[in-house]
């Protein structure tokens, strides 16, 4: 198999389901840092890779957040609902492009050049995916639309504007809980609300 390298070798991988993304089990030694391999087994899902977006007006001191209903998020706290940037996955376009149009799809504001401020993985444990974060100002005039999402890919988005401290209160609270969208609000708040 290619993936080998010199601190993993006789690496195998087995499907255990391609119905919404892909999930494989790995098999693989691992070489520690005494210079032993051990064997280890792991699960990783695979959904590609997506992109965030946190639209800020610099003068109304605002952010524009979504709130949506989110399956892992009920199965844990039977509500469901997550206050969030705006995200989706790539899908074969470029970090710049998606967001672009994620944005607008989901919240109704037009922008043409979103600032990259940096990338992560969000669970390396068991999860693929690389997230680009951007953040965006946008005026009242980029409102092109409504936004709420594509229905046909079962988004039912609500588009929130707040003011960009009540979004850090919620931090503080609870309400906020999506990491992504922490990691967004406290960049913007160290770096441009300084």
């Amino acid at each position: 198999m290619q993936k080998e390298s010199a601190h993993v070798r006789h690496l195998q991988e087995k499907l255990l389901s391609d119905n919404w993304f892909i999930l494989k089990k790995y098999t693989f030694e691992l070489m520690r840092r005494d210079g032993t391999w051990q064997q280890q087994s792991r699960e990783a899902y695979d959904r590609g890779h997506g992109a965030t977006i946190l639209l800020y007006h610099r003068e109304r001191q605002t952010v524009v957040l979504t709130r949506q209903f989110r399956l892992p998020v009920y199965l844990h706290d039977r509500n469901g609902f997550l206050i969030e940037a705006a995200a989706g996955l790539l899908d074969s376009a470029s970090p710049e492009q998606r967001i672009i149009a994620e944005v607008e799809e989901e919240t109704g504001f037009s922008i043409s050049k979103p600032k990259k401020v940096f990338e992560a993985f969000m669970s390396p444990g068991s999860v693929t995916e690389k997230l680009y974060f951007f953040i965006a100002e946008y005026q009242e005039k980029d409102r092109t639309g409504t936004g709420g999402g594509l229905e046909e890919e079962g988004e039912d988005i609500e588009v929130l504007e707040w003011p960009l401290e009540k979004a850090l209160e919620a931090i503080r609270s609870g309400e906020i809980e999506d990491g992504k969208t922490i990691m967004l609000l406290q960049y913007l708040a160290l770096n441009v609300f300084r």
